[in-house]
């Protein structure tokens, strides 16, 4: 089990950074570029580590439960909030993959955005992916959005962020740039205001809207 939890480990700092090489030294590099950056944004590095054990454990407990079942499924998480999108062919799986996310111990909020269909297939994969970018290079280079702050998640055409926006008005120019990417068919945030305490319900912030 420590092999297993280890190599997942791993796996999700990985995924983090995107990284293309598998080394260790490529692991232990990606892993301190990732929470150099995080130690930047609203919760420190203690967070993001804290982070990183939050979906690395989530991640073991789903392999454990059946290998392929969850394959389908995205995790976000953030400051303790968890995010989980894709699908599942099973209505019974996707009540499991919420329940055991909250086992974890550091999880204070699961918002579940998962599917009972067969998605979209490789086609689907790729074209999400390339929304995702997409979005992500024109957050970079608007300078009235600090990119850093918001993580992206397309499943099926729909856009979900989450992450922090200092101003409502932040929030709305992101929102606005997803929507203009071809392919986009819809936008979710559950983006927070910048120092507002973590919501319970799964909601949006309070107040502040999908306009």
């Amino acid at each position: 089990m420590k092999i297993i939890r280890s190599v997942v480990l791993a796996l999700s700092v990985a995924a983090s950074v995107g990284m293309a090489g598998c080394s260790p030294i490529g692991v232990a590099a990606g892993a301190g570029a990732t929470l150099g950056i995080a130690a930047s944004k609203e919760g420190g590095l203690s967070s993001a580590a804290s982070d990183l054990r939050i979906k690395a454990t989530i991640s073991e407990k789903w392999f454990s439960y059946k290998v392929d079942t969850f394959t389908k499924l995205n995790l976000t998480v953030d400051q303790g909030r968890v995010l989980i999108t894709g699908s599942v062919q099973n209505p019974d799986d996707r009540v499991e993959a919420v329940r055991l996310a909250w086992q974890v111990k550091g999880v204070k909020q699961v918002i579940n955005e998962i599917r009972v269909d067969e998605g979209e297939g490789v086609a689907g994969f790729v074209k999400d992916g390339w929304i995702t970018t997409r979005l992500r290079t024109a957050m970079t280079f608007e300078k009235d959005i600090q990119a850093i702050n918001y993580s992206i998640d397309t499943v099926n055409g729909t856009v979900y962020l989450m992450g922090v926006a200092r101003s409502q008005q932040e929030l709305d120019k992101v929102i606005a740039l997803a929507r203009t990417i071809p392919n986009v068919k819809q936008v979710i945030s559950y983006v927070k205001p910048l120092g507002q305490p973590v919501q319970s319900d799964g909601g949006a912030a309070p107040g502040w809207t999908d306009p």
